[in-house]
């Protein structure tokens, strides 16, 4: 058989698709069958909720089982966290989740059960965060009882070992040293600085001197102090429920009765609008973040204010994107908008990172923008684009047994009622074009947000000056005590301690 040569080939091929094209009437060349392809509305959100057991002592379990595989994975989450640990010892709740599981307990030390557990592919794990710490593990089915059995050792019988916390120290002496070297990192840390004041719970930062105070005995008395809070605990997998919280009833029904919360006092404020900056010599781009004060999810708005959100900087569809980006080309990213939070007021942050040339114009862009949610009025196209991309990724947070377990014990450990979710859904769909406008004058207050850039001072121009807010302020983020050649090997604080 001949073969024709690849450009006599090729030829013949151009030649069929321009006479196919020919023949093809003018108007079918312009239609959209993709667009004729029907779209089924989203099934309605009706998650498998948990079984929730209340002990007498006030201890909360909720069991949710999956029989999908032959798993158990389980959390205890204790009331305590970060922002409640001792101003002079920032950085405690760190090492004490680094080293609880680490040190082990009385009978089994942490490298053992390390070794145990690595044999059985089974994890025991400990965390501290800003508003509790945290037991979590996992298990195949077969030796659940077992891992829940090391499980409740660590939680009743931990045993801190000094070599486990001063290894936790050196790391964390390491981390403080180089929290400098990342412009994101820097940017993200002193904006919220900015919004919540240096010494506020929830901007405060670990230094050198603060973790080097931590002792062993502050951990054992921590550990003491959370112990009798009121514990909630989680469980799922392939298990009987009726089993399941026999055995956990029986772990925990014999500890105390839970201690009430106390209630917080922390007090928030917005920051005076001004400019401030870091300069970082070795960028040739600039992280720009406008921050103030935003809200939490008890706020009754919160559904317009996501909305919002979502019409301003939720993605490439936004204001801010279709503006600053894709209109003026001055950024590489931007986005952003009001954060809430579950019991206390998040931040507004919008993000901008561009070139340095660019960083005055990126900014008035960025605020223009911002200022223009008072006066240019929201669409209905908006607005369903925006409670689209809200309601399809918010199905799908929700899609397993174990997403809907974990944000039932968030509900369950704010204080929020168990039916949060469907009432939240619901709500968004009820949002108008007016509850938009309404939600944006209410809490869109250009004079009340921050602006902070971190970038290279010399190729910034024109100067940050030419914003017209008011002096450029200067943030100093040197790292009190850190040597000037980093953390040798073996350095770092606790390294006297008896």
């Amino acid at each position: 058989m001949n073969k024709l040569p690849i450009t006599h080939l090729a030829a013949k091929c151009l030649l069929a698709f321009a006479t196919v094209g020919i023949l093809v009437p003018a108007g079918a060349q312009q239609s959209k069958p993709w667009e004729k392809i029907p779209i089924p509305p989203l099934k309605e959100f009706k998650p498998k909720q948990p079984k929730r057991i209340e002990l007498k002592n006030g201890i909360i379990i909720f069991l949710q089982e999956d029989h999908e595989l032959p798993f158990v994975s389980g959390t205890i989450l204790i009331p305590g966290g970060s922002r409640d640990e001792d101003p002079a010892k920032v950085g405690l709740v760190s090492l004490y989740g680094e080293t609880w599981r680490t040190s082990g307990t009385a009978k089994m030390s942490g490298d053992q059960m390390d070794d145990l557990l690595e044999s059985k592919a089974a994890h025991i794990e400990t965390a501290g965060g800003s508003e509790s710490t945290s037991l979590s593990w996992d298990s195949l089915k077969g030796d659940s009882d077992q891992v829940f059995s090391l499980v409740m050792d660590l939680l009743l019988h931990p045993k801190f070992d000094l070599q486990k916390l001063q290894l936790a120290q050196q790391q964390a002496a390491t981390a403080i040293v180089r929290r400098n070297d990342d412009e994101t990192e820097i940017a993200s840390r002193e904006a919220t600085k900015l919004v919540y004041g240096p010494n506020s719970p929830y901007a405060r930062q670990a230094e050198l001197k603060t973790i080097g105070a931590v002792t062993v005995q502050d951990l054992q008395a921590w550990h003491d102090k959370t112990i009798g809070n009121k514990l909630i605990v989680g469980v799922g997998g392939d298990f009987d429920s009726a089993t399941m919280a026999a055995k956990l009833t029986a772990a925990f029904e014999p500890f105390a009765h839970v201690k009430p919360a106390s209630k917080r006092d922390d007090e928030f404020h917005s920051p005076n609008q001004a400019v401030y900056f870091i300069n970082k010599q070795n960028v040739n781009q600039s992280n720009i973040q406008i921050v103030g004060l935003g809200t939490d999810r008890r706020n009754p708005d919160v559904p317009s204010i996501a909305i919002m959100n979502d019409i301003l900087g939720g993605g490439f569809a936004s204001r801010l994107f279709q503006t600053v980006r894709t209109k003026l080309g001055l950024a590489y990213a931007v986005g952003g908008g009001m954060g809430f939070a579950y019991d206390h007021p998040a931040t507004f942050d919008v993000e901008v990172l561009t070139k340095s040339a660019s960083t005055v114009d990126a900014t008035k862009a960025a605020l223009d923008e911002i200022a223009s949610m008072n006066s240019r009025p929201f669409t209905e196209e908006e607005l369903k684009r925006s409670k689209d991309d809200i309601l399809n990724t918010f199905l799908f947070r929700y899609d397993t047994p174990e997403k809907v377990l974990s944000e039932s014990i968030r509900l369950e450990f704010y204080g929020y009622p168990p039916d949060y979710l469907q009432t939240y859904e619901a709500a968004l769909r009820k949002v108008t074009v007016a509850d938009l406008t309404a939600a944006a004058k209410k809490y869109i207050h250009p004079e009340k947000l921050a602006i902070l850039v971190v970038g290279n001072q010399s190729e910034i121009q024109p100067g940050l000056d030419a914003l017209k807010l008011g002096p450029v302020k200067t943030i100093d983020i040197t790292i009190p005590g850190a040597p000037k050649g980093g953390m040798g090997p073996g350095e770092g604080p606790g390294g006297d301690q008896q």
